[in-house]
């Protein structure tokens, strides 16, 4: 990696470091917190609630399954 790479990667980082103590620290933090705390959940309910369909289906149809088999 030459200098003008490091260079590059260095200033991104710093430029980071530095975006995430404004959101941390910035006008607004507290609702941009709660915003990804609302949408970690909602994203968290609809997996759960995903794998539960399939669950259910997935038993449904083996129940049926059974059923014509005997």
């Amino acid at each position: 990696m030459d200098i003008k790479e490091k260079a590059k990667a260095e200033l991104e980082s710093r430029i980071r470091k530095v975006e995430d103590l404004i959101a941390e620290k910035g006008v607004g933090s507290s609702y941009l917190s709660r915003a990804k705390r609302v949408q970690r959940n909602i994203n968290l309910g609809i997996f759960v609630g995903g794998i539960a369909a399939i669950a259910g289906l997935t038993a449904w149809a083996l129940s049926k399954n059974n059923r014509e088999e005997e």
